[in-house]
């Protein structure tokens, strides 16, 4: 079985499906989304969605998603502010 993907269907813009997702667990718009964009995956703050837009490739951002969970993705010497 492949991995569960923590994201639900596409936000809707303007009354279009805009293939951008959020998790689940998400409420409140204090979020970020994620979208496939080709061999990139695209990352964005749900509250300002005019904003800047974080482009990882598919495997720096399986990286950065597994440091997540592991807690390894801000060095213990500094603070998360």
């Amino acid at each position: 079985m492949g991995d569960r993907s923590p994201f639900t269907g596409g936000t809707v813009d303007n009354g279009i499906a805009s293939g951008w997702h959020k998790s689940r667990r998400s409420s409140g718009g204090n979020c970020v989304e994620v979208r496939r964009d080709g061999d990139r995956v695209l990352m964005r703050d749900s509250k300002d969605r005019s904003g800047p837009v974080l482009a990882f490739d598919v495997e720096e951002f399986r990286n950065f998603i597994a440091d997540l969970k592991d807690g390894t993705s801000i060095p213990s010497d500094q603070d998360s502010d």
